[in-house]
């Protein structure tokens, strides 16, 4: 099965990044909610720590949506920390409301 395979990076509890890959496969392409949602809070994360913070990040991004990474190579203010609470807190929602068979969150030492 197919699934989004979101990941966070952490060093001595400090963020370092994140990435999602994948399709949940919930519903069809064009109407599947975890995909879109999972999309949507990722992408506001970027949009937000870019227009709310100075915080430095590299980004990578797939043209179909099925992949984003975003690396902190400086840290994190207290903002963009907020900001990966709350795109965590959405992401353990997500999880919690469909299930892990749509969508993995792990956190791994860097």
């Amino acid at each position: 099965m197919i699934m989004i395979i979101f990941t966070v990076w952490q060093s001595e509890h400090q963020y370092r990044g994140f990435s999602f890959e994948g399709h949940a496969e919930y519903a069809e392409e064009g109407i599947d909610l975890v995909c879109a949602a999972v999309s949507v809070l990722a992408l506001n994360t970027v949009n937000s720590i870019e227009t709310f913070t100075e915080d430095l990040f590299r980004q990578e991004l797939s043209e179909d949506g099925g992949y984003l990474r975003m690396d902190f190579p400086c840290g994190l203010s207290e903002k963009s920390c907020l900001l990966m609470d709350s795109l965590i807190l959405g992401i353990r929602s997500i999880q919690a409301e469909y299930g892990e068979e749509y969508i993995s969150l792990t956190f791994e030492e860097v």
